[in-house]
Formats: C-alpha cells, structure tokens, sequence
C-alpha cells in the first residue's frame, strides 16, 4: 500500500490531571491548549479536545483522544483517535526534561478517524488515516498523518 502524507497535526497540552492507578494501568487526562493541522487540503486550527491516555503494564501509554478542528475556511471537523506510545527512555526524558523527541526515537503510531456535515470536506468521513508522532518540546505532540493513495480521499 502506498501512502500519501495528508496533514500534519500539532498540539499543546496542559500538565496533566493524575487520576491513578487503577485496575488496568495508571490513567491520566490531558487538556489540549491549542493547536494546528496544516496540509495542502486540510489546514485549521485546534479548538478544544482531550486525551484520556491509560498506561499500561507493558510500558506502552493507550491513546484515546478527542477533538474539534476549525478549517482555515470555516468548517467543523470532529477529531478522534487511538493509538500506542511507547514509553521508553526517550519518551520519559523527553517529558520529564522538556524536550522533545525525532520521529524514529519511539513507536508512536495514530489511527485518526475524522468527521464532518461540510460538504467541502465530506472525503475525510470515509479516508482511513494512519499518523506517526513524537513528542514536542514543551508539553505537546506532533503527528505525520497519511492517507492511503488509492480511495475516496484520492479525489477529495
């Protein structure tokens, strides 16, 4: 499968909201504070979200965000996705330091579904997206995301 890099996608995050340990791994919630997506087609700006990560036992964090994007031309999309961070040595000094990480200094991959009434941007309800991320300096994130070559997205 080839893939095509649709957008890249950044955001702030307020320190965290420690909600413990629990039966599954320890949760904590993060605030976004602002952000960007920026593409040749997709281009706006973050307004408001969360995410509810979990880390688990194993040393990987379990991505559950949620979020609003504004298009650069006034449309509404609704941003949800899972994935997996490795936290590994490079993820905790990153945090604990912060630093930031390079895309290759941990297995952090995304799987963004995206949602929109806009006609103008109706392909991203049926594009399936894959991101890849690192840490920002500070206390933030940042995706490469991609869409497959071929399907509804291609025309878009």
């Amino acid at each position: 499968m080839e893939l095509v890099h649709e957008f890249t996608f950044r955001a702030g995050l307020k320190p965290p909201l420690p909600i413990g340990a629990g039966p599954i791994g320890t949760r904590m919630y993060y605030e976004i504070d602002g952000g960007e997506v920026v593409g040749d087609r997709l281009s706006g700006v973050i307004r408001g979200g969360g995410e509810w990560a979990l880390i688990g036992p194993d040393g990987f964090l379990r991505v559950d965000v949620r979020a609003q994007v504004e298009t650069h031309d006034g449309a509404f999309l609704y941003v949800q996705y899972f994935g997996l961070l490795e936290m590994n040595a490079a993820v905790m000094g990153a945090i604990e330091n912060g630093t930031g990480t390079e895309f290759t200094d941990q297995y952090f991959v995304t799987n963004p579904r995206m949602e929109t009434g806009d006609p103008r941007y109706s392909w991203v309800n049926t594009t399936f997206f894959v991101g890849e991320g690192r840490v920002l300096p500070g206390l933030g994130i940042e995706y490469r995301v991609y869409r497959p070559a071929r399907g509804p997205a291609a025309a878009g």
